[in-house]
């Protein structure tokens, strides 16, 4: 339940409090009420394998595990949550309200009495994760079939391979950091599963967990593959339609040397046997000789398809 005054939270009896950025007087609430002194922000985020997982001097243990963060507004973070296992409770603190814990605290209200144990909470929020990051792995393949089609179509312009290349390098970000995620609550649960701080139906559920982890380590290889294809294949269009461009400058670089060699010979200044130059037809000749010279080059490429 919400929690807005210390009363609230001194005639609560819960298993789970949860704390999305606390002030100061939430921090010292749980502090006088329970004893448990919370990390601050600097300490929720330092990733030195000694910090996130150990025993304080007191029996309380600390955890941190990352959890995956999906914005419409911006680019997918991860998020580090702090846990605290004390006198029976779980405390967990984070800056950002999470969709992992939204849906638990949901499934929480819709099945009361449904959660009686703190490492229930935990395991549960673990399990959550590893579906919240299923549902994302396959948004990322949805994405990705829409960019695969795109790619694939008859006329790929240059400005359709950056759109494609943008959306690509936004999938393959959001994948890396599913990935990421996923090895670091493998780490926790397999924490758990070592220190024996589970009973048997617990470490069994750990134990699925963590086969639902290896499926998705497994899709997200299959999805960096795909990444790899799609991006090699939209460089491969940029690369065809540049030397698209360098065929047409090149084929008008040659097609153009004639006329200049025959304008360059009437051009010289100096006298000599230039029988056109006493010809009243002759600037209509030379005129007309520098344009067949250009179209000839032209027609010959096309009957050999070099401009295809």
């Amino acid at each position: 339940m919400p929690i807005e005054t210390r009363e609230d939270l001194e005639q609560a009896a819960p298993v789970w409090v949860d704390l999305t950025d606390p002030t100061e007087d939430e921090r010292a609430w749980v502090k006088a009420i329970y004893g448990v002194i919370l990390p601050g922000e600097d300490e929720v985020k330092d990733i030195e394998a000694s910090a996130r997982y150990y025993e304080a001097e007191n029996g309380d243990l600390h955890l941190r595990t990352d959890f995956l963060l999906e914005e419409d507004d911006g680019p997918s973070r991860v998020v580090t949550v702090a846990f605290i296992l004390a006198k029976k409770m779980l405390f967990s603190v984070h800056t950002d309200d999470l969709p992992v814990f939204r849906l638990v605290r949901m499934r929480a209200r819709s099945r009361p009495g449904s959660i009686a144990d703190y490492m229930d909470v935990l395991l549960d929020l673990y399990a959550t994760d590893a579906e919240y990051s299923a549902d994302a792995l396959e948004g990322i393949y949805q994405k990705l079939e829409e960019v695969s089609g795109r790619v694939l179509q008859e006329e790929f312009t240059d400005q359709d391979a950056a759109d494609a290349l943008s959306a690509i390098a936004h999938e393959e970000d959001l994948n890396g950091r599913i990935r990421r995620n996923m090895m670091d609550t493998r780490r926790a649960v397999s924490f758990l599963m070592r220190g024996r701080l589970l009973n048997s139906e617990q470490f069994e559920e750990a134990r699925q967990i963590l086969r639902d982890i290896e499926s998705l380590d497994g899709h997200t290889s299959f999805l960096f593959d795909k990444i790899n294809f799609l991006m090699d294949a939209t460089v491969g269009f940029i690369n065809i339609n540049q030397n698209k461009i360098i065929k047409i400058f090149s084929v008008a670089s040659v097609a153009f040397l004639p006329p200049t060699l025959i304008a360059s010979i009437y051009g010289m200044n100096f006298k000599g046997w230039f029988p056109e130059l006493e010809w009243s037809m002759g600037y209509p000749f030379a005129l007309g000789l520098m344009v067949f010279s250009a179209i000839a080059p032209f027609l010959y490429f096309r009957h050999r398809g070099w401009l295809k």
